[in-house]
């Protein structure tokens, strides 16, 4: 038998870190980052069921008090309470804008005003010769329309007249004018098919501006829009880029070619009351605040791409959005982090418990965002989406002290072990220690149904190693339960994950600890038992759960899973040793290292070629063992090593801003180093992670619904190398920095899902729940990263 040299051996003794630097008690964190109140953006969508008149929809408009008004095909409507009220009278609206306390619209060939109280009067008649109206803008009493045949000026007796002074400019003959803004100064800026042009303030000239940025110059063509600001900022968008000149005459220029713009066929730009430049395009909107540009498409945002009219409404940022289909408002909510996570825990409580044991999980609509019907079911993960959740309630508790919390955890506590104790006895029973993948009540459809053809299949098809097991359902001792069998290595990592946290931050009671030592003795006995595997009712392992150094190291089907289940094993017998003080879970440890290699193994948990490259699942998985490795690890060359691989297996998954990721690791190494006969490598944490994991947290999506997302199409991205994804045929990409797209560009329902996958989401029928959020902002709290 090989015998591998002890580490201690193997590289240069160190004074060990304290283990209040690496464990789970947060004293001697270092100061975190204050959030405090941040500004959530959440959507609220009409559409024909809520009275909007016959589409498609043409405009929007929000008035001085307020109201939002909305101009179409069919009419022109009020939005009263939750419902728009139509404003009879009116016929086709072409476009719309707020003057003074009324609203003006252009519709059946005439500009109309509508007033507060709804009374209509014909302010002038738009001649046949102006053609198609575009654009609408209005300053003190005046009026100015966009057109296809020109830019046309109503005076105050509602004389319609061409601007004769800007026709000699549009070259050619093409007098395409697409939209029209007005300064507060009185500065009128026209988008136009042939270019950009502006006539300031008390200037009766018109110029076509070429703007300058540092040795910079453009001659923008085909400008599709244009806005001022309070400040007298203006803004326009072309296919080239868009530019923004400062009140002080200087100017940004943002190329297309530059990759920071995420669409460019444009439509419509607005500036908001908070200064954020908004654009409308043919799919979707784009938000600028100076710094970054955020893309809003899809149904969480729209109801449908098409934006073709955008207003601001309020002081507060928020704004309105017309498309094809109907009408969004985004709004600009106050919020902390403390308060979405409160939000969260409601609606876990409310939607996403399952059984009387509180089972968390997804719940299905019965239609697209209703929210008004949904029905709990069961997933294969059941035991590790309740663990992490419950993690997080162990982490808020530490945090916090707040009973909630506590009594949130000891239910989770309960759900787990009752997966243990459900196996035992009944139709098929399981070996101590075997725990179930989830449960259902037995007064419902038998799950086994047709299953052992399915896993027949499936084995011929798809995995020659997949177990077919019957039943895969049985059921339990006292009848009332069918349990699912064949229980994976990540149920077991979310099981052990849970029950260290528990032990440690919420037992309180030597009676309670020991019910967490009893747990982890059972199934790790199991283990030890059993050759490090797991042992389903029908005597034999599971398709997942083998550590065993005769599979992990000896047979070729297993290599590719060497380093994780090498890692899933040390951690728990590391645990183990933690909550039971029985030295020979650690004598176990040691023999899989010194005769087995498995601290080798875990320098190389998973095969990958680079950012892009991994299986989040296995992601996921690794980073719970490695945090509770380097946690729990008594031995300082052992925790050098578990943080050395920690430290490049965290770098791998920088680019994808997970808040999870980040702080399981900074709370396990933010003082840890390597040091060797060469020198000393610093494996604390470095760069921008606080802060990118706590704009993922402000970014985090309210609306948890899996509403399809599309970015495939979007300039600002670049494709994964064929190298990363060998035979991928689905759009993987990310931004042109590296990083994978924002939070709020894809959908996210655990941590194990992909986020280089361009194209997310389903049909809008499930409701994830918050507990993706809630694990990493509590650990970070735990951990001292976020003061909330």
């Amino acid at each position: 038998m090989t015998r591998f040299r002890p580490l201690s051996l193997v590289f240069a003794a160190t004074a060990a870190l304290p283990l209040a630097a690496v464990g789970d008690s947060a004293a001697d964190d270092p100061p975190g980052v204050e959030v405090g109140t941040f500004r959530q953006q959440v959507a609220t969508r009409w559409g024909a069921d809520h009275g909007l008149p016959r589409a498609p929809v043409t405009a929007v408009a929000a008035g001085p008090g307020g109201e939002l008004w909305v101009g179409a095909v069919g009419g022109l409507a009020r939005l009263r309470g939750d419902r728009f009220e139509p404003v009879e009278g009116v016929g086709p609206v072409e476009a719309l804008v707020a003057l003074d306390a009324a609203i003006v619209a252009v519709a059946d060939g005439a500009l109309i005003r509508v007033d507060p109280r709804g009374r209509i009067e014909r302010v002038a008649t738009v001649p046949p010769s102006a053609g198609a109206v575009s654009g609408l803008a209005a300053r003190d009493g005046a009026l100015w329309l966009a057109t296809d045949r020109g830019l046309y000026e109503v005076d105050g007796d509602g004389a319609v007249r061409r601007d004769a002074g800007l026709d000699g400019l549009l070259a050619g003959g093409v007098r395409i004018v697409r939209s029209v803004a007005v300064a507060p100064s009185g500065a009128i800026a026209v988008a136009a098919r042939v270019g950009l042009f502006v006539r300031e303030a008390g200037d009766p000239a018109w110029r076509r501006v070429l703007p300058r940025d540092g040795v910079r110059r453009w001659a923008p063509d085909d400008v599709r829009a244009v806005a001022w600001d309070a400040r007298s900022r203006l803004a326009f968008a072309s296919p080239q880029g868009v530019g923004i000149r400062d009140h002080d005459g200087a100017w940004r220029l943002f190329g297309v070619a530059e990759g920071a713009i995420p669409y460019a066929d444009f439509t419509a730009a607005t500036f908001a009351a908070d200064r954020a430049l908004w654009l409308g395009t043919r799919i979707g909107a784009i938000r600028f605040d100076g710094r970054s540009w955020e893309y809003r498409q899809g149904p969480r945002w729209l109801p449908d791409d098409r934006v073709g009219s955008i207003a601001p409404a309020g002081d507060d940022g928020d704004v309105v959005l017309a498309t094809s289909t109907g009408v969004s408002r985004i709004a600009l909510v106050p919020m902390t982090l403390a308060e979405k996570a409160r939000r969260f825990e409601a609606a876990i409580d409310r939607r996403h418990r399952r059984t009387p044991y509180g089972f968390v999980g997804a719940a299905r609509l019965r239609a697209p965002g209703d929210l008004t019907w949904w029905r709990n079911g069961d997933s294969d993960n059941d035991g590790l989406w309740t663990a992490m959740y419950g993690a997080g309630e162990c982490f808020a508790y530490a945090a916090t002290r707040d009973p909630a919390a506590k009594r949130r955890a000891r239910a989770v506590f309960e759900a787990l072990r009752f997966l243990g104790t459900v196996t035992q006895g009944g139709s098929h029973p399981a070996p101590s220690g075997f725990v179930a993948r989830t449960i259902l009540p037995t007064d419902g459809p038998d799950p086994n149904a047709g299953r052992l053809e399915r896993d027949r299949r499936k084995r011929e098809e798809e995995d020659a190693l997949w177990k077919v097991i019957d039943p895969r359902w049985p059921t339990s001792a006292d009848g009332r339960w069918f349990w699912k069998a064949d229980t994976s290595s990540d149920e077991l990592d979310g099981h052990f994950f849970f029950y260290a946290r528990y032990h440690d931050l919420v037992a309180e009671t030597p009676a309670e600890k020991r019910e967490v030592a009893d747990v982890v003795r059972a199934i790790t006995d199991h283990l030890i038992a059993n050759r490090f595997s797991l042992i389903d009712h029908d005597g034999k392992p599971t398709r997942w759960a083998n550590y065993g150094p005769h599979l992990l190291n000896h047979d070729p089907d297993w290599w590719e899973e060497r380093g994780l289940n090498s890692l899933s094993i040390l951690s728990y017998l590391a645990i183990a040793a933690h909550v039971t003080g029985d030295a020979r879970y650690r004598r176990e440890a040691d023999r899989l290292i010194d005769e087995h290699g498995y601290a080798l193994n875990v320098l190389y948990p998973k095969a990958q070629s680079g950012p892009g490259s991994g299986n989040q699942s296995d992601d996921e998985m690794a980073f719970m063992g490695l945090y509770d490795l380097c946690v729990f690890e008594t031995d300082p060359a052992r925790r050098r090593m578990w943080s050395y691989a920690f430290h490049r297996y965290w770098l791998r998954e920088r680019p994808e801003r997970n808040p999870l990721f980040d702080f399981l690791y900074a709370g396990a190494c933010r003082e840890a180093e390597w040091r060797d006969a060469w020198g000393r490598l610093d494996l604390s944490p470095q760069g921008d992670w606080l802060e990118e994991s706590v704009d993922t947290l402000r970014r985090y999506p309210l609306d948890r619904i899996d509403w399809p997302v599309k970015n495939s199409h979007r300039l600002d991205i670049v494709p994964l190398p064929p190298s990363a994804r060998p035979g991928e045929e689905r759009p993987v990409g990310s931004l042109r920095d590296g990083r994978v797209l924002p939070i709020d560009e894809r959908f996210v329902e655990h941590w194990n899902h992909d986020p280089w996958r361009l194209d997310q989401g389903g049909r809008g029928q499930k409701l994830a729940d918050g507990a993706s959020f809630l694990l990493p902002y509590w650990l970070g709290r735990h951990h001292g990263f976020i003061r909330d």
